[in-house]
């Protein structure tokens, strides 16, 4: 088939042609956004699964929402390290710029101009002096240099700007796991304060699985703030209807054992599904995709993922990094106790600590339980085994 045509776009954070199988999340989004209108007290959301499972674009499309309602919509991604750590506060403050200006046009501006010298001075608060020459300052609001007191100020004086006008003022944050301990405590403060003094701020964010355990780590009381979502893979009709109707509404049609053959490939992950699903109309001939052009999209889907998606990482990971991953390969994508994996490599755990802590900054791997980690890419151990396999 025409490959210009070709509905499926493979991709980070892309929208599928068919976003399937999120209804309860879109759902629940949508429900905040009519309490938050309603003036009603109303949860964050955060999303949490493994990579590839369409966090990303549950994220962007809650963002896309939140402004077509006329929020005060901040969208940001988390970077790890040192200088992750500078270049995402950075990355806060110049959206925070964005999301006024994106309402200028709006109703909601007459009430959020009176608060662009907050927004000024918290950028000064946080080292970034670009948008000062345009909003100014406000002094004695968001500019003590303490990150607790100028977030609490910037987010009580956007939020009660938003609430004249029956919006909110949302934080859409990706990655969050990778925030820094200051600016993640912080965050959660600032949104257990305003749960109890009714500001409509709410923090949308997604990250890895380990997300909901690093925001009880650092607040206790978080696990009580937020609508906690976990983002799988798609069951078996959703993943036919990923595939199945973009294909239709061009007018091409899938054989019921095509199908059948890249539902089972993807196993229910939406990247997989776009990938198996770009390869499907690549290769076949015509509109009608049988079995054979089924399996020969899964083989070069199955390479275009592998020189891509896994390589990616694979690369990052040093000579002693991959031989870590190699031997939890052997668990074949579920979790690895720590311990089966130093006897595998004839190591003890001390002696691996640094390689299992390295693999988790680098986002490779993560610690699902105590002495206990996982890949944090779902079919992981089927590329480390191709890559052994001769």
């Amino acid at each position: 088939m025409d490959s210009d045509l070709n509905p499926f776009s493979p991709g980070s954070g892309l929208k599928p042609p068919a976003l399937e199988g999120r209804q309860a999340e879109i759902d629940a989004f949508d429900r905040l956004i009519v309490r938050t209108k309603r003036q009603a007290s109303e949860r964050g959301i955060l999303l949490s699964g493994l990579r590839g499972v369409g966090k990303t674009v549950l994220l962007n499309n809650f963002a896309a929402q939140a402004e077509r309602h006329e929020w005060f919509v901040v969208q940001i991604e988390a970077q790890p390290s040192p200088e992750g750590r500078k270049a995402t506060r950075q990355k806060l403050a110049r959206a925070i710029e964005a999301g006024a200006r994106r309402l200028r046009a709006k109703s909601a501006w007459s009430s959020v101009k009176d608060v662009l010298g907050s927004i000024g001075s918290f950028s000064v608060a946080l080292g970034f002096t670009g948008v000062t020459a345009t909003l100014g300052t406000t002094p004695g609001r968001a500019d003590s240099g303490n990150l607790d007191i100028d977030l609490e100020e910037l987010v009580e004086d956007i939020a009660m700007a938003m609430a004249k006008n029956k919006a909110g003022f949302g934080m859409f944050i990706d990655e969050m796991q990778d925030l820094d301990d200051e600016l993640l405590g912080a965050l959660i403060s600032v949104q257990h304060l305003a749960g109890q003094k009714s500001w409509p701020f709410f923090i949308i964010g997604a990250g890895l699985p380990n997300l909901p355990g690093k925001l009880s780590a650092t607040r206790s009381y978080s696990e009580r703030l937020f609508d906690y979502r976990v983002i799988g893979a798609l069951d078996h009709a959703s993943s036919a209807d990923a595939i199945g109707l973009p294909m239709n509404k061009l007018g091409a049609h899938l054989d019921s054992d095509a199908l059948r053959a890249l539902v089972a490939a993807a196993e229910g992950y939406p990247f997989f599904l776009q990938a198996y699903g770009k390869a499907a109309w690549d290769v076949a001939s015509s509109k009608r995709v049988n079995l054979e052009d089924a399996r020969l999209a899964i083989e070069i889907g199955t390479e275009q993922l592998d020189a891509g998606f896994f390589i990616a990482r694979w690369q990052r990971a040093t000579p002693a990094e991959r031989q870590y991953l190699r031997a939890m390969a052997e668990d074949n994508d579920e979790a690895s106790s720590t311990a089966t994996v130093a006897a595998r490599l004839e190591k003890s755990a001390s002696q691996l600590t640094v390689a299992r802590a390295n693999l988790i900054a680098k986002g490779l791997i993560y610690a699902p339980d105590h002495g206990a980690v996982r890949f944090t890419v779902p079919g992981m151990s089927g590329f480390i085994s191709r890559q052994y396999e001769d």
